[in-house]
């Protein structure tokens, strides 16, 4: 039997609903159970794949292709359980799919209304594609009050009475703030975000309340006593050093016990979560320090980079060294100021991004890691680019660009037009393509060519990693670039697609097409960030 939690949030937004999820979905699998974790957006995007990255941080990318909120990295990260496209809907696609079966005439002339057509999709994606898990956990993003968010309020109240009150959870996360003047935590901001909630017919279980100190025993029962929620069950979310500090946290706190005798099932379990403590333990108390530099383009918002964030992290971890991030605006680079700017950084890389804009600054940084054998990493356009950077400065062809930005006579990276899936389908797209879901999305193979740098990282010939992109490296230039020392190390089964390139007299100088921070964990840090850090470490003490 399928036991369903869900998990809102009040006060203000990025309280840590996801982490929240995360953290309880692994205390879960440690206690013996299965489990999946949703997240339901009510923005009216159909994916987050065409909004930028300062208004919603980074898009995740599963397996099978979806273009998905940040969350379920987080998901993955804590859990190993690979995301689904049916783990992430938003209002958009609600909407999307309702309007084209009205079209089609399928309700049959019924007038189509909120509730109970859209209510009805919203708790059908709730409980499809479920695999005999024993627990699923849906975030409701967005905040209590949001206008947006009161489909989906309605439809867990409504899921709520279908399945039976003994199946389905409600945990809330709040804010209880300190206000320094006063010297006080104040309850009161809790207790008008569960008033609103109570008003669209939910009464929370339990409640998760953030602060950045300790409430006391007597706050929590005042709180209890407001909000109608025992007062065990109003649970304490204390800032934490490290976000792989929060499961730990959380099961001092009793949060999965709580969560098991709701539910009448074993609470007294012993569950050892040792791999915690470690995997803190070297984030908290590393040996050493190495400092990355990162050139993008959305430096100010640091979820726009949230799975390098964290890939970078556990490459540290694995190597029992803090690394230490410096961002570099692209826009602010150039030829003349890269070696002051550059010159303290172990180990540099150019992450995901599209559009010109900045495009230069990259490449100048790109040209000073190559050839100051500083450790260089280049993911999806960090990879495109060092390949423009050295065709124009090893192969002397000096108009080298890219068809994204201009029409230029030499494209060493262009618009994918056809490509072949992982299923042996064939996509097309052109430029006239609509922006959302048209790239090259999902888990693909790629085959490395023996001998190489990356086919010795990853000790094997075959590997499946994720991709986002819509242009992809000419290989035209392959043979001209090989007999310089750049070598194209991984391409699709095909033979047609670059995947990878390395520089041969270089350290560590790899791009590549994908994006292997999105299927790093930190109990399972991807190779190529276990090598980047360790290459890093070797700069450092030379």
């Amino acid at each position: 039997m399928t036991r369903f939690i869900f998990v809102t949030g009040g006060v203000v937004s990025s309280l840590g609903k996801g982490l929240a999820s995360a953290s309880l979905a692994s205390l879960l699998q440690h206690h013996g159970y299965k489990v999946r974790i949703r997240k339901l957006d009510p923005y009216l995007n159909v994916d987050p794949g065409t909004m930028s990255p300062y208004q919603h941080g980074e898009v995740y990318v599963t397996d099978d292709g979806a273009e998905t909120d940040l969350d379920l990295g987080h998901y993955e990260r804590f859990t190993g359980v690979i995301s689904k496209k049916s783990d992430n809907i938003t209002s958009g696609r609600v909407y999307q799919k309702i309007i084209t079966r009205e079209r089609k005439g399928e309700y049959l002339g019924a007038t189509v209304q909120v509730i109970p057509h859209v209510t009805n999709e919203i708790k059908e994606f709730i409980s499809n594609d479920l695999e005999q898990e024993d627990f699923v956990i849906c975030e409701i993003g967005g905040t209590i009050g949001d206008i947006e968010s009161l489909p989906f309020i309605e439809a867990i109240r409504q899921f709520h009475n279908d399945n039976g009150h003994e199946n389905s959870l409600f945990i809330h996360v709040t804010l209880v703030p300190y206000i320094a003047s006063s010297g006080e935590l104040k309850t009161k901001p809790t207790q008008h975000s569960v008033k609103e909630l109570r008003s669209l017919g939910i009464q929370p279980n339990i409640l998760l309340c953030r602060s950045d100190r300790i409430i006391p025993e007597g706050e929590r029962k005042k709180i209890g006593l407001f909000c109608n929620v025992q007062h065990n069950c109003v649970i304490q979310a204390i800032n934490a050093n490290s976000i792989y500090e929060v499961p730990i946290n959380f099961y001092n706190e009793g949060l999965d016990k709580r969560v098991l005798e709701y539910f009448n099932l074993d609470a007294n379990k012993a569950i050892d979560l040792k791999m915690w403590s470690q995997v803190s333990k070297h984030v908290l108390e590393p040996e050493g320090k190495v400092i990355i530099g990162i050139v993008g383009k959305y430096t100010g918002l640091a979820d726009a980079y949230k799975s390098l964030n964290e890939a970078l992290s556990h490459g540290g971890i694995f190597n029992n060294v803090k690394v230490e991030l410096k961002w570099f605006e692209s826009e602010e680079l150039n030829s003349s100021n890269t070696t002051s700017l550059l010159a303290n950084c172990h180990g540099i890389l150019v992450p995901g991004g599209f559009g010109e804009r900045g495009s230069e600054g990259k490449i100048a940084a790109i040209k000073y890691a190559r050839e100051n054998k500083i450790p260089y990493f280049g993911i999806c356009f960090g990879m495109q680019l060092a390949v423009i950077e050295m065709a124009r400065n090893i192969l002397g062809i000096q108009d080298a660009n890219s068809s994204e930005f201009s029409n230029c006579n030499n494209s060493i990276v262009g618009l994918m037009t056809e490509w072949t899936t992982s299923d042996n389908t064939t996509e097309k797209r052109s430029k006239t393509d609509d922006l959302g879901g048209t790239m090259r999305l999902g888990s693909y193979e790629a085959k490395l060519r023996k001998g190489s740098k990356i086919f010795y990282i990853y000790k094997d010939e075959i590997i499946n990693e994720r991709h986002r992109h819509r242009y992809e490296v000419n290989n035209k230039f392959a043979d001209e670039f090989e007999s310089k020392g750049v070598i194209f190390s991984g391409y699709s089964p095909d033979g047609l697609l670059p995947e990878t390139v390395e520089l041969k007299d270089h350290p560590w100088f790899i791009g590549v097409q994908y994006h292997p921070e999105l299927k790093s964990k930190p109990f399972e840090p991807h190779p190529l960030f276990k090598s980047f850090i360790d290459a890093a470490k070797k700069h450092k003490d030379e």
